[in-house]
Order: structure tokens, then sequence, then C-alpha cells
């Protein structure tokens, strides 16, 4: 691993900013790999450098986790999950030229059955959870090692990353590339020599986030400001409308929340919510950042990740490893086990598959068509379920009917009613203004929280869902 990646950038003399930068696959191979890190992960990393970043209510919920007892998660496993979540990428992501991700990855280990997996880093008991002895054989995970060389890019690709990261093949009509980016005189510009180590990759991954020049700010040592955005009551609408359309009629499964509503603001105050809404909550940190952009509308975001997860989409298979690799960008999945069991997102986990009891894989392209290969596609035990019996439980949380105080910009605490008066007298708002509304999360509703919680640094129940309420002076409960 090197400690650095030499660019070479073409800066604007008068503006200080950077236009472009000339790269082969190493630097964009890591610029690709943010699209692959779970939310926490930023967060966490964020913490390391200079600027903390806000990303939304999202910290909020990182911090959140950190607060609550212990004994209120399904094992001792849960809170570590979320704090410090696997990324279903990791076995590429080590082979970086660069890398910042510091989390462990776990080895993994069969038992005696021969069809079931364990995280050997959560289970290092004799047993398996299943019941069975373990195999005694740690396992890797194996990825394509072929002569193309590279991570997500083919080795020795090059390509042009503009400072909005919208990246793009180098193109032999140099005229048409400056028209592009408005360069009509050569002396305007100057040539800059960039060593990018992992400072520099962390600020540029904060900055990705809040800010339409990340590449100036990263390697030009401008401070970006550290939140996303600030939704106004006036855009409340837009957001939301733009952003899903109308809601789906489909049958499904409903999380009931209250919500205590501001008569006079029009404003969520806090929620009064069981652990199905928390489990839900929680699960915002397991995410891959590529499966929140993706879910994000265009133009939504202060920050210009956006424009990376379209340039993966745009950019030409003959440039990428393969379609795999580009479907691991474009559509990340979890880690095994990592996903909230009555996720209402949509969320996909890996599938792992081991050949011949010795080659553990994600990746079947990998599996020969050899028919004296023994595949079996591997039940992977679920370190959330690790020390607990109940079946009825099945998120990280351990009781499904505690109940949870949730504030406008989730703050989660166990529900407390000293808590609540507090909130209210930060709010300025009195408890005659208050009046409550029960809302159904489903997957729509989901989707929005998740948006809102990524884009509002203050209000994201509001967000997500007060243009929704009919607010009357009555309290009133949707049907």
């Amino acid at each position: 691993m090197a400690a650095s990646i030499s660019l070479k950038a073409l800066v604007d003399k008068a503006s200080k900013k950077v236009i472009f930068i000339e790269s082969g696959n190493e630097f964009v191979d890591v610029l690709f790999s943010f699209l692959t890190i779970p939310m926490a992960t930023i967060i966490k990393r964020a913490g390391d450098i200079s600027v903390p970043l806000g990303i939304g209510c999202m910290k909020n919920l990182y911090d959140s986790v950190k607060d609550i007892d212990d004994k209120d998660f399904r094992s001792s496993l849960c809170k570590e999950m979320l704090l410090y979540p696997h990324n279903a990428a990791a076995s590429h992501c080590k082979n970086l030229k660069l890398i910042y991700d510091n989390t462990r990855e776990p080895d993994y280990i069969l038992c005696s059955k021969g069809n079931c997996l364990s995280y050997f880093y959560y289970f290092s008991n004799e047993i398996c959870p299943c019941g069975s002895s373990l195999y005694g054989k740690r396992l890797n995970l194996s990825v394509n090692a072929s002569k193309v060389g590279g991570v997500f890019v083919k080795e020795c690709t090059r390509l042009i990353v503009s400072d909005d990261l919208q990246v793009q093949p180098l193109s032999a009509a140099s005229d048409s590339l400056f028209l592009k980016f408005g360069i009509t005189d050569g002396n305007s510009t100057e040539e800059m020599v960039f060593d990018v180590g992992v400072e520099e990759f962390l600020n540029l991954l904060v900055s990705s986030l809040v800010s339409k020049s990340p590449l100036t700010e990263a390697l030009l040592k401008r401070v970006p400001d550290p939140y996303l955005c600030k939704v106004n009551a006036n855009q409340r609408e837009s957001f939301e409308l733009n952003m899903f359309g109308d809601p789906s009629n489909e049958v499904e499964e409903k999380i009931p929340v209250k919500l205590m509503v501001s008569k006079s603001r029009k404003i969520v105050c806090y929620a009064e919510a069981t652990a199905d809404f928390v489990n839900l909550l929680f699960s915002f940190l397991t995410l891959p950042l590529g499966f929140v952009v993706k879910n994000t509308q265009e133009g939504s975001l202060e920050g210009c990740i956006d424009q990376l997860w379209k340039s993966v989409k745009d950019l030409d298979q003959q440039y990428l490893r393969s379609n795999y690799h580009k479907e691991m960008l474009l559509n990340p999945k979890l880690v095994p086990g990592f996903c909230y069991n009555n996720s209402l997102l949509g969320t996909e986990e890996a599938s792992y598959y081991c050949v011949d009891m010795s080659m553990l894989t994600t990746d079947r392209s990998l599996i020969s068509s050899d028919s004296s290969s023994k595949v079996v596609k591997l039940d992977v035990n679920d370190p959330k379920a690790y020390e607990d019996k109940d079946e009825s439980a099945k998120g990280f949380l351990k009781e499904p009917a505690a109940v949870f105080t949730v504030t406008d910009n989730l703050i989660v605490r166990s529900i407390s009613p000293i808590f609540e008066l507090s909130v209210l007298k930060d709010l300025n708002v009195p408890v005659t203004d208050i009046e409550d509304h029960i809302v159904h999360v489903g997957k729509n509703e989901a989707l929005r929280l998740l948006v809102a919680s990524f884009v509002c640094d203050n209000s994201a129940l509001t967000n997500a869902f007060i243009s929704k309420l009919k607010l009357n002076k009555k309290p009133k409960q949707d049907e």
C-alpha cells in the first residue's frame, strides 16, 4: 500500500480553483470506493480530520447508538455492528493503492456441516451458532485476480476528474475538452502536482458531501461547510414530491409512529415510537453511501457525490473491470447480517459462495463452470442474534415493545417525559401548542426519511412527514 498517489491538476490562476485532474486507475479506484463505504464509517473517519461532518442528522443517530445502554441491544455485538459496520466490498477495497478505511475485516469460518458460515471476528467459540461444531478452517474472500489489474477501473486507464467529481475518459480532442471547461487562454491556468494521502482522501470524501468543488477544497486546503444542506419549511413539499412522486398503493406492513407537532410552527418537535422504528433509523448507519445516493434525487444535495455515482453509471464498460464491479458501485449490498430484518428500504445482502470447501467469494464469475467443482451458497449466521434466543426480536434492539423518544434531528433516547420537556423548551414551543398525529411508516415513508436524514441537518422528521399531515386544530390520525 502506497503512502500517497501523485496527481497532475490544471488550476485556474485567478480563482485558485482546480479545473480538472488527469488520473490513472489508482486514484479513481479510491474515488469510486467512496460509494461502498457504510455511513457510520464515514462519520467515524470524518471525526479523525480537522472538520467534523454533520451528514444531515446521521451524526446524531451515530451518537445515539453510542449513548444507549448496552443492555438495550440484543447482544454485545449489535452496538459494534452499528458503530463499525463492515463493507461488503472490503475484499476489493483492501487492494486499493491507498487505504483510508481502517475498519477491521472479519475472518470467516465454516461449520462442520459445510454450508453454514460465521464471522470469525464475532463468533470465536468452538460451537457455531447453528449448533454444529466449527470446521476449524478460516477462509478469506477471494477477488478476481485477472491480468486486467485495477480494483474497479481497469489498470492503465487514463481518466479526467473535474472539480465536481465528474469522471470521464481522456479525449484526444483536447480543444473540445478545453472549451467544455471554459478554458480559452492557456496563460490563465497553471499545472500543479499533488501527492494525495489518507488525510487528503478523507477531506475529499467529506467535501464531496457538502461542496460542489471538493477537489479544490481537498487539494488547496479550503475549509468546507460541515453540513450537507439546510432545507427550510418552504422547501418541504417540493423536497418530497420531486423525490418520490405519489405514494404507492401496495399493501405492506407499516410501523406506527406518534408525532408530536407544533400547531403554530408546523414542525415535528419529537416522536414516540417502538423499537421497530428505531431499528429502522439505526439501520441507516449500515447503509453504503452509494445506496443512499441512488435513492436521492439529483440536485437535492449541496455536495456532488451524486455526480460520482452518475459517472459510474455513464462510464463505458471498456473502462471498468466488469459489470459485477459496476453493479457493486451503483447498487452496493450489505454484509450478511447487517440488514434490518424488517427493512423497508429494499436493501440486499451479498451472497457468499464456497467452492470446494477452500475458496470463498461473492463474485459468481470467479466460479468455474467445471462440473467437478462443489459450489455451496452459504447461510451466514446473523451476528445480531448472537447470545439472544428471543425469536420475536428481529433488529438490533432487545425489546420489540420498548418505547423511545426521537427528536426532529434524530437524537434517540429511551422514552422520558423530562427529556421531551427539555426538547420543547429548547424549541421554545409551549406544551399547549402540541398535538399528536399517528403516521404509518411504509416503504415510501422509510425512503423519504432516509433521504431527509441524509440532507437535513436539524429537521428530518419534519421534512419526511409534515407535508403528509393534514394539520387541523383538532388532532387527527392518518387514515
